[in-house]
């Protein structure tokens, strides 16, 4: 099958190719998902899991990748709750190759049933953006109806799919970004924007919680204006900075199939709508990691069914 690896950490993003790889082998538990549409993280090629295993040894070539969507072809042994010919998506393992192939092997677990309607290029831009944005919010940052939330970088692929999340929970949204992103935050629900560039973050004023996907000094002054018991939730790294009577937070999203499965009703719905900018080829991948598009990447690796 062709696959999107990396195999020499030390050449970086000009390492990475379409490669001719063995088909993958079914685990305990496991599904063979037939790809037809992919999501990345630009970062990917800097995580250790990219290059170890879970036991700490060497795995490349690494297939990148790790939203998912697609149909069931084979079931591992002992697998239950999916069916072959099912239509599913979902996030791999980080420590195991990725969705950037023609065929991946994934927990099944870590996957949900795609509704009908829904394109796959549509739901790969949802798993790792739409499980983190919930578990940020609402896990971590016990956001509830009435209360205030600032979220940075409101019009990304995390941060627009949090905004409408939150307004859906009936919060207050504060949104930043660029200038460029002001109609893009708003039309999806955010009650303010303010411009990163031109306004003064401080104008935010107090919040019950902060949401943050930019840390660095944005991070660090969103401290201040966290509200008494409140909380600051960041994905970039762990924080030195802790609101004054409040909690900082750092996590790294998990796998939820009954989360999974919410996010895509919501979708199915209309009540959900990830941003999306550019669809690709696998052939056209490679490239992809060097460019910073507005919304999700989606690399369509076969054709919807």
């Amino acid at each position: 099958m062709q696959a999107i690896t990396v195999q020499d950490r030390s050449t970086g993003l000009a390492g990475l190719s379409l490669t001719e790889e063995p088909y993958p082998h079914a685990a305990e538990n496991d599904v063979i998902v037939r790809v037809h549409a992919a999501g990345f993280i630009r970062t990917e090629i800097d995580w250790p899991a990219t290059w170890t295993d879970r036991a700490g040894r060497d795995r490349t070539p690494s297939v990148l990748g790790h939203d998912v969507s697609g149909v069931v072809v084979e079931l591992g042994y002992g697998t239950t709750g999916l069916t072959v010919g099912q239509r599913v998506f979902g996030l791999t393992d980080w420590a195991r190759n990725g969705s950037l192939a023609e065929y991946v092997a994934v927990e099944a677990r870590n996957l949900a049933p795609l509704p009908a309607g829904v394109e796959h290029t549509v739901a790969a831009a949802l798993p790792i953006s739409g499980l983190t944005a919930w578990q940020g919010l609402f896990d971590h940052g016990r956001l509830t109806a009435g209360q205030t939330v600032l979220v940075h970088g409101a019009a990304g692929s995390v941060g627009s799919l949090a905004v409408q999340l939150a307004c859906e929970a009936g919060a207050r949204v504060i949104g930043t970004g660029r200038a460029r992103d002001r109609d893009t935050a708003l039309g999806l629900g955010a009650d303010v924007f303010l411009d990163l560039q031109a306004d003064s973050l401080e104008d935010a004023g107090q919040v019950d919680v902060v949401f943050d996907v930019i840390g660095g000094d944005v991070l660090d002054r969103s401290a201040a204006l966290v509200r008494p018991g409140g909380t600051l939730v960041t994905i970039v790294s762990p924080s030195t900075v802790r609101p004054q009577d409040g909690r900082t937070i750092f996590f790294v999203v998990e796998p939820d199939r009954d989360r999974l499965a919410d996010l895509a009703r919501r979708l199915r719905d209309g009540r959900l709508r990830p941003i999306i900018g550019a669809v690709r080829t696998l052939a056209e991948a490679p490239a992809e990691f060097t460019q910073h598009t507005s919304g999700k990447t989606i690399i369509r690796v076969a054709d919807d069914e």
